[in-house]
């Protein structure tokens, strides 16, 4: 409990609110150290790079998630003609230029990404006063520290006549990520080789199990990945998932396992990233009313500040590693830095 921010005077049971600064908006970020960076450079030998995204316009369609939409790609123009394989000497004789230039409309969250603190958060009472607030990380508060409009009318691609943003976050944007960079001792958990193809529930035992037979040494500031094969499977289907298939399918961390969501609290890894789909189990297990639909989610995002990744691609990293005995690597990730967004696609590279 803290009498000295300015946002809250209690915080949430367990949470890292304040532990970085009154107005902190990295989290467990602030652990990745200079010495992360020397460790994970430390951790390259082969020189060989691996690309853990999928393509951004996986896993296809929107039947994984009705709310977001596969990437659309359009051409800009150029004075009245199409900037696309446009001729310049149309507008300038003699010019020899072809030119093109396009514009993405991209859901920030549909293929391989990061999570950022203001994508989950909770009802809280941070004042005391009995009454619960809609509050992210750090007691930034909904409506006053991330915008957004209230009718669903008011939502829409802006038109020509109104070209601004409809959604802001002021505080805990993903440039906040991208600003600090994104570069450490990356650490892979194999949950695929121990648990197979299989839909399994991962509770603490499960975890702790790959853990110890394979050796893993998981550090404060480490960035940890979670091989499951997911999004294999993801690549497999061709930009056409079958949910039926997907959700019998892979290890999945089980957010309502306490034993297991205090041991990411104690372990002070600075990020988790998973190929999956959520990287807990989604639905959730039964739980009471008044629980949150996503546990890890709000441990990860709204307790402690850490970043969620998904949907990664890590089958042919995990691959490798497994095949030279390794679990470590020099990960760089970071996401787009794009103000005032709450998630962002990445492209992580892993160095070896």
């Amino acid at each position: 409990m803290s009498n000295a921010n300015p946002r809250w005077k209690q915080r949430p049971a367990g949470s890292t609110w304040g532990d970085f600064g009154p107005d902190d908006q990295l989290g467990r970020l602030n652990l990745l150290t200079a010495e992360k960076v020397r460790q994970g450079v430390a951790e390259v030998r082969e020189g060989l790079r691996f690309s853990l995204s999928l393509p951004l316009d996986y896993p296809g369609g929107s039947a994984l998630n009705p709310n977001r939409k596969p990437p659309v790609l359009r051409p800009l123009q150029r004075k009245g003609l199409v900037n696309f394989n446009c001729l310049l000497n149309e507008l300038e004789p003699g010019r020899t230029d072809v030119l093109s230039d396009d514009m993405a409309v991209l859901s920030l969250q549909y293929s391989t990404q990061w999570d950022g603190f203001a994508h989950a958060g909770s009802l809280f009472d941070a004042n005391g006063d009995g009454v619960p607030e809609p509050l992210y990380y750090n007691g930034f508060a909904a409506g006053v520290d991330v915008l957004g409009p209230l009718l669903v009318q008011d939502t829409g691609m802006p038109t020509h006549e109104s070209s601004g943003s409809t959604s802001c976050a002021k505080a805990l944007g993903i440039n906040a990520m991208a600003e600090n960079g994104v570069q450490g001792r990356g650490v892979m958990l194999d949950l695929h080789a121990h648990y197979g193809n299989a839909r399994t529930l991962i509770g603490y035992d499960e975890w702790m199990r790959v853990i110890d037979a394979d050796q893993v040494v998981i550090e404060p500031g480490d960035m940890l990945c979670l091989h499951t094969r997911f999004a294999e499977a993801v690549l497999a289907m061709h930009k056409n998932p079958d949910p039926a298939v997907l959700n019998q399918s892979c290890a999945v961390l089980n957010g309502r396992d306490d034993k297991l969501l205090q041991w990411i609290s104690d372990s002070q890894v600075a990020v988790i990233a998973a190929d999956n789909y959520a990287v807990e189990a989604h639905p959730a297990q039964p739980g009471g009313d008044c629980c949150a639909a996503l546990p890890l989610h709000e441990l990860c995002l709204f307790k402690l500040g850490v970043h969620l990744g998904e949907l990664w691609h890590l089958t042919p990293l995990a691959q490798w590693l497994r095949a030279h005995q390794r679990s470590r690597f020099l990960l760089t990730a970071p996401p787009l830095n794009l103000p005032g967004a709450i998630a962002s696609p990445v492209t992580p590279i892993a160095t070896v």
